[in-house]
């Protein structure tokens, strides 16, 4: 016995084996399950389910039935896969959120757009949409194969024989192994549209097609950024898309904004989009947004988020597109079966093997139709010899002794088919009244007819283009509607900083890290000497240290005590009224603990030919290539700082500048910028300027020529200076008397330059008033002076102060206490 059992076992490679065996695996999978077939754009779920529900009669027209039923017939008969698979297929082809073109009629919970699932298949009911009776049109005409099911107990189509391309106009999506596809809903007036072309035009071209179908088109609406990686993904059959959400900014009650979204992108989860952003809210990701609500309703979403006062809405929409799924992307990989087999597919490659199906299709139907037709007319043949001669056939008949003898009696003598007597046999005497002869007649003539027109369909391939030309019409006016999704030529079609206006900006920074910007021209000029105007509401001894004239679309350099640089645009900074306390720099920028702002770099545009020059505290000095920051990542090291040393300034060099450093106690130092090697981020710097005592470096500037060199002490002097009085001296001297300092004037606050006929001076207190004068009425005096009274600071003291364009308006405050004393 054992011998015989040696003899059946065969030594195999498991290697060999296991190939084998998942190779099978995957071709089942791959053909069976996960991915559509080109034709009809179905899984195998999704056709076994419409045909189970095109058999138990569940048509558009007729009442719903239970889910429960059409899937324990789905299961029983032709999927056994286990029936929450097929409740979750016949669930997707009833969501208009999933679908473009729904295929199924859901009553009950069938899910939401917020990720709930439906209902149990026992609570609710279905029936077929409309629109999928195309897609079994002429299924019993013999138009399709047909293979036995997993038992071999009846028979199910291995396709639909479809009117309509629901590839594309429903996409589809699904993971097979090693293979996956995704592709998206269209159209379906486009896509029409398109097989239209490729019919009517010979010579076709895939730009005439891109033009015809303009891209996607989701249920879900939207807008797709960008026309090039659409074409892309036509022409290549892969490729990825950016959606965005349909947002307006709106103006609401108190001067707020508020953004409203009426549309997301394609299969994102708008409850978990909304948790999201109050999500980014709370860790301060985002912040100037108060109050975020989801009103969506039966007549479409609707989420409301709340603008602080101030903010720009702009910004606040552009960083939600950056950091939520308000911006998605959507990637192409158009795989399907092409007989049988995978295939990677352009959007010509899926319409023509639409086009060849359709043509296959039509062919077989007419066939099928022309067979029954000739077989009719064989018999309509023979009833109208019977009814010709009907006395005689009577006779024959009355006269045979069972029906096998009359039947052979009538074919002898009237030269008949066996079809034909059986038929003449089966006629009821009323067919030989008047009316029905007449009726026969007509019958034979339209049968002719019919006859005629299938051959001239089957002999002529431009009668049968014609043929499926129309039936394309057909669908397109049944079933066409308009574009739910918008396209933008290109990205920056939907460039929300060009709607920002590039205003003149004051920008603010507080001693404690408050920052603001505010309108230049909310700060009109006052003469000389006056008080000022409450500039900002200054809290817990906080007190105004910097302000920088800029624009809104300007780049900043944000230079922190550690040596740190950090990057913004103007525009992110909350814009708010003068008096206003600002919002603090943590909730911009991610900052170490004790770390705070130092100074503040502007630059229009960034230029890689330019430097950045830093004066620190202690008179140290560095010049860095702004290549060096072209990362843009934050929070990176610009200067390695020693010994409690800060930076004071920072300023835009080029090679050939000369820079002006001032001291606390009144000196200064000319050197040329040559004198200071471009160095790397992390370098230390060099000497600047041999400090005195406890003397501290307040400013640096660039020397300008023809252009008076403006110097303001904290108890509100000034004078302007021409740079020539200060000759220029080798870097790290002692430098020489910038002005003459007592304790009228109070020690530097910085030096600038100003044009006279051209600039304002703006000047801070460190009570947060401040007061615009005109340049021009500035003296221009000798290097060894004290100036005159620019600020009546009476127990305040200045701390900071700009140059800015000059005040054009008519409107200067020239009233009461705004007016001081000069000196």
């Amino acid at each position: 016995m054992s011998e015989m059992l040696d003899k059946n076992i065969q030594d195999v490679s498991i290697e060999d084996t296991l190939k084998n065996s998942y190779l099978d695996y995957a071709m089942s999978v791959i053909a069976g399950r996960a991915l559509p077939d080109v034709r009809d754009g179905l899984k195998p779920v999704h056709r076994r389910v419409l045909y189970t529900m095109n058999e138990m009669g569940v048509q558009y027209n007729k009442p719903n039935k239970k889910s429960a039923r059409i899937v324990g017939d789905t299961m029983g008969k032709l999927h056994p896969h286990g029936d929450s698979a097929i409740y979750d297929a016949l669930v997707r082809l009833a969501q208009d959120f999933s679908m473009r073109y729904p295929l199924v009629i859901g009553q009950g919970n069938f899910g939401s757009i917020d990720g709930d699932s439906a209902a149990a298949s026992r609570y609710t009911e279905a029936r077929m949409a409309r629109i999928s009776d195309e897609l079994m049109a002429d299924i019993d005409c013999d138009t399709v194969d047909f293979m036995p099911n997993y038992d071999g107990s009846m028979t199910e189509p291995t396709v639909f024989p479809t009117k309509i391309p629901n590839l594309l106009i429903n996409g589809i999506s699904g993971i097979a192994v090693g293979m996956a596809t995704n592709i998206p809903p269209h159209n379906l007036t486009e896509i029409m549209d398109g097989l239209l072309y490729m019919i009517d035009e010979e010579n076709y071209t895939e730009e005439g097609l891109f033009n015809i179908i303009k891209g996607p088109d989701f249920p879900t609406s939207g807008i797709i950024m960008g026309k090039g990686d659409i074409i892309n993904a036509y022409k290549t059959g892969r490729a990825s898309i950016r959606i965005r959400a349909r947002a307006d900014i709106i103006e609401v009650k108190g001067g707020k904004e508020q953004i409203v979204i009426t549309e997301i992108p394609y299969q994102v989860n708008k409850s978990v989009l909304v948790e999201k952003i109050a999500e980014l809210v709370n860790e301060k990701k985002i912040p100037g947004i108060t109050d975020i609500r989801d009103v969506s309703s039966m007549k479409g979403i609707k989420i409301l988020i709340d603008i602080k006062k101030g903010e720009s809405a702009e910004v606040i929409l552009n960083r939600l597109y950056k950091f939520t799924a308000l911006e998605s992307s959507f990637g192409f990989n158009m795989v399907a079966l092409v007989g049988g087999r995978p295939q990677l597919l352009t959007l010509e490659n899926i319409l023509t093997e639409f086009l060849n199906h359709r043509i296959e299709v039509v062919t077989r139907r007419t066939r099928y139709k022309l067979m029954k037709a000739e077989e009719r007319m064989h018999i309509v043949e023979g009833l109208r010899i019977a009814v010709q001669n009907i006395d005689e056939v009577v006779k024959i008949i009355k006269e045979s002794k069972d029906t096998q003898s009359a039947k052979k009696a009538l074919m002898d003598r009237f030269d008949l088919s066996e079809i034909q007597s059986q038929a003449i046999l089966d006629m009821r005497l009323a067919k030989i009244t008047g009316l029905e002869i007449d009726k026969l007649n007509e019958e034979y003539e339209q049968l002719k007819k019919d006859i005629e027109y299938y051959n001239s369909i089957l002999n002529s391939k431009s009668k049968l283009i014609s043929v499926i030309r129309q039936e394309i019409v057909d669908i397109k006016t049944r079933y066409g509607d308009e574009r739910k999704t918008e396209i933008a030529d290109s990205v920056d079609d939907i460039n929300y900083e060009d709607l920002i206006p590039n205003d003149e900006m004051v920008v603010t920074i507080t001693h404690n890290g408050y920052v603001k910007r505010t309108l230049l021209n909310n700060f009109t000029a006052q003469k000389r000497g006056g008080k000022g105007k409450i500039g900002a509401a200054n809290k817990n001894e906080d007190f105004l240290e910097e302000i920088i004239y800029t624009t809104n679309k300007s780049h900043l350099f944000i230079f922190t005590t550690k040596g740190k640089v950090h990057f913004l645009k103007v525009y992110q900074i909350p814009e708010q009224s003068r008096d206003s306390k600002g919002r603090h720099i943590s909730n911009l920028l991610t900052l170490d603990e004790n770390e705070k702002i130092a100074s503040f770099l502007t630059l229009p545009e960034k230029d890689e030919t330019k430097s950045i020059f830093f004066a620190t505290k202690f008179g140290v000095v560095k010049r860095v290539k702004t290549i060096e920051f072209k990362s843009g990542r934050s929070g990176i090291i610009a200067l390695n700082l020693k010994d409690n040393d800060e930076i004071v300034t920072t300023l835009l060099t080029g090679d050939n500048d000369k820079i002006f450093l001032a001291t606390r106690d009144g000196k200064t130092i000319q050197f040329s910028v040559e004198d200071v090697r471009p160095m790397g981020r992390t370098a230390t710097g060099v000497r600047g300027i041999l400090l005195e005592r406890d003397d501290v470096v307040v400013s640096a500037e660039v020397v300008e020529e023809d252009s008076p060199l403006l110097a303001v002490t904290s108890l509100g002097y000034g004078k302007g200076t021409d740079k020539d009085e200060y000759r220029m001296q080798s870097r790290g001297g002692k430098g020489l008397k910038l002005m003459k300092l007592t304790s009228k004037t109070g020690l530097v606050v910085g030096v600038r330059h100003i044009h006279q006929d051209e600039d304002d001076i703006m000047l801070i207190t460190k009570n947060g008033k401040t007061i615009r004068i005109a340049a021009s009425e500035v003296s221009v005096i000798g290097r060894n002076t004290q100036g005159t009274r620019l600020m009546n600071t009476s127990d305040d003291e200045i701390v900071s102060f700009t140059v800015v364009p000059k005040d054009d308006s008519d409107n200067e405050e020239m009233q009461g206490e705004d007016n001081g004393s000069n000196s």
